[in-house]
């Protein structure tokens, strides 16, 4: 019988290769028990990545959409947070002018023009109002306030109303100003033309936050406000009736423009109610196709536990040969 033996240096180098390639075994099933995932994602594919790459795709466009859903539901509330108070201070205001509008006279006119000048001042605020630093009623220019500052709004709208001797003429020239291109959109606003984009809420789906300062609704709280404001101007020589007049004509008009404003409001809210759909749409297909990867690479934790002890046996066993074989010596041969 022949016996094949192998020299001490090549039997150090198997020794040597076998340890390494049991601690590399390890080290992948250690990963691969800790994480859920094989380690050798070539091996587990077979070399095919294609439906791999497909669902990593996925989930880059899904992610995508939840950052562009999230900018978008914030810029809707805020927006519609800005109408809400834009409504309550014009409500609040236009209360004030209808109660005060059949009594006012003296020093009280005087209070209640001071209290819809403040209403301007909130007015114009609110329209300014800026969302994690861009504009929210500006169009495209969201770097910029959309509108100039309420005391150049009172100074414009009252040179357009210079000249007016009734309550009537003043309302009626305050309309075309504020309706004439060259008027309010030209002089006051200051944002830009053109609407904002739609957003992209999915591959199908978009969602318009295109609400501008120049929005009819708005414009007309603003102009009654304005009108209000200037009832008791010196230069336009209103006495205490007429002044009265006024406050009662803008107060009545406010209340109306309250109720279109409602109606703006609600135009948002279907698009945060909108935005909220598409939301869950998206988390749950993020999620499901997240499920989908793991579940490709996934490694049954069992099983890998059982090949684990396997390895630590045998790292055993060759650490036991090798002692026992550092150990042999001629003299114990013979």
């Amino acid at each position: 019988m022949n016996a094949t033996s192998i020299g001490d240096l090549a039997q150090s180098f198997l020794l040597r290769h076998r340890n390494t390639a049991l601690k590399q075994d390890m080290a992948r099933l250690t990963q691969e028990l800790a994480t859920g995932q094989v380690a050798d994602t070539r091996q587990a594919l077979a070399g095919n990545y294609s439906y791999l790459t497909e669902l990593e795709r996925n989930l880059d466009v899904l992610a995508g959409y939840k950052t562009s859903l999230t900018e978008a539901g914030i810029f809707a509330a805020n927006t519609q947070t800005a109408l809400a108070r834009f409504q309550d201070v014009g409500a609040d205001l236009a209360n004030s002018l209808v109660v005060s509008g059949g009594s006012t006279v003296g020093a009280q006119a005087t209070d209640v023009a001071a209290e819809a000048r403040t209403a301007v001042s909130v007015l114009v605020g609110t329209l300014n109002t800026r969302s994690a630093g861009r504009a929210l009623f500006g169009g495209t220019a969201t770097d910029r306030s959309p509108l100039a500052s309420a005391n150049v709004l009172l100074s414009d709208l009252k040179n357009a109303v210079a000249g007016a001797t009734t309550p009537d003429e003043m309302f009626t020239a305050a309309t075309a100003w504020f309706d004439d291109p060259a008027g309010f959109d030209a002089v006051i606003y200051q944002g830009a033309a053109k609407t904002l984009s739609p957003v992209r809420l999915s591959d199908s789906e978009s969602a318009a936050l295109d609400t501008t300062a120049t929005e009819p609704r708005l414009k007309e709280m603003l102009k009654f406000a304005s009108l209000a404001a200037l009832a008791d101007d010196p230069s336009l020589g209103f006495d205490a009736l007429q002044q009265s007049d006024v406050f009662l004509t803008a107060g009545t008009s406010l209340l109306g423009a309250r109720d279109n404003l409602t109606a703006l409001r609600s135009k948002i809210g279907f698009v945060e109610a909108q935005i909220d759909r598409a939301t869950v749409r998206n988390t749950t297909e993020l999620t499901s196709t997240g499920f989908e990867r793991d579940a490709l690479l996934s490694v049954d934790p069992y099983e890998a536990a059982t090949r684990l002890e396997e390895v630590q046996f045998q790292l055993q066993s060759l650490y036991s040969v090798t002692a026992r074989m550092s150990q042999l010596s001629l003299v114990n041969f013979l």
